[in-house]
């Protein structure tokens, strides 16, 4: 299994329905509305590190009102 935590940066206003629409992507453990640098904090649960590529690069991106991402992988 692996973990990762996925920063999100959300258009103004979009951080309530973002939340919502990445808890619904598979994989996606919880999010969680923060303050600071990004709006959006992910936890994803997946089986290798390019299904966290899937998750954060394909899926999550492609949800409408995402501006950025960033991804940390946990080693342990």
């Amino acid at each position: 299994m692996v973990t990762a935590f996925i920063m999100i940066k959300a258009n103004t206003g979009e951080a309530d329905r973002l939340r919502a629409d990445v808890e619904a992507i598979s994989g996606v453990e919880s999010a969680h509305i923060v303050a600071g640098d990004v709006d959006i904090i992910a936890k994803v649960g997946v089986e290798t590190p390019a299904a966290v590529k899937d998750v954060a690069a394909t899926q999550i991106q492609g949800v409408d009102g995402v501006e950025d991402t960033q991804t940390y992988i946990a080693m342990g």
